[in-house]
């Protein structure tokens, strides 16, 4: 009997421990909720402010950000911004929306050269904007599959919307030292100046196996020993790039759309 009393005096133990640790864990959970989301949303900024061209030393993140960057929503299938009241694009999120299927489209194997399998039919972009108010760059998310993971950047662009400003890949799990390089900076800014389409309006930005050319308006060196992810990245620009992407709203800065309001 003393027995049973004691098994059962352990397991109310165990219990009532694994429960007091459970409240404990759940309380620190929700506490420092707020304080993730503040810092994904400090480290968004970030990323976004590396291809900005401001220059952040010494200075508040948040504030910057806040000074130079409009964040805008834009409907991918007409290429026209959507209005803020309709939706604010400071709280959208594209990584959700691409995942419900009542705000996004499911690619065929055809389309999906980018291995992506959705794609949310609104899609975020970042105007750059001097103290005059002017737009100087505008920043688009990308994202495709590479060898290991879905590789996602931020590319910078003129507002001719065809010369590339900058580009930062900011979330990959590629292979250290091979396919990782393309969070390297001195691979990044071999995409400086590049044109993203031709004279005929076809995308012509190619990432190629081993050196491009010299001078080459389209062309960028590969990844040494990295050819599937290069390949991701290839992919990750004519997919974006395209008309399932955002070609038509590309199409409009080229038409001088930004300043025709």
């Amino acid at each position: 009997m003393a027995s049973n009393d004691s098994l059962a005096k352990t397991i109310k133990v165990v219990v009532g421990v694994s429960l007091v640790c459970s409240i404990v864990v759940s309380l620190a959970a929700v506490g420092l909720r707020g304080m993730q989301q503040q810092n994904a949303a400090e480290d968004k900024q970030k990323n976004i402010l590396a291809v900005s061209g401001v220059d952040l030393a010494g200075r508040d993140v948040a504030k910057v950000y806040a000074e130079v960057i409009e964040p805008k929503v834009v409907d991918i299938e007409t290429g026209e911004f959507v209005s803020d009241d309709k939706v604010n694009p400071a709280t959208f999120e594209q990584r959700k929306a691409a995942k419900d299927p009542d705000t996004s489209i499911r690619l065929s194997g055809e389309e999906d050269i980018a291995g992506i399998v959705r794609r949310s039919n609104l899609a975020s972009v970042y105007l750059v904007k001097n103290d005059q108010g002017e737009v100087e760059r505008v920043i688009l998310p990308v994202h495709g599959r590479g060898l290991w993971s879905t590789m996602y950047a931020f590319l910078a662009v003129q507002p001719d919307g065809n010369t590339i400003d900058a580009i930062v890949y900011y979330d990959q799990g590629e292979t250290p030292g091979l396919g990782g390089e393309v969070a390297n900076p001195l691979w990044q800014a071999k995409f400086e100046g590049k044109k993203l389409y031709d004279e005929n309006g076809d995308v012509a930005i190619n990432i190629i196996k081993g050196s491009a050319p010299e001078g080459s308006p389209h062309k960028v060196d590969g990844l040494s020993g990295a050819t599937l992810t290069s390949n991701g990245v290839d992919h990750t620009f004519k997919f974006w790039l395209s008309d399932k992407g955002f070609g038509k709203f590309l199409a409009k800065l080229q038409q001088g759309g930004l300043n025709n309001g």
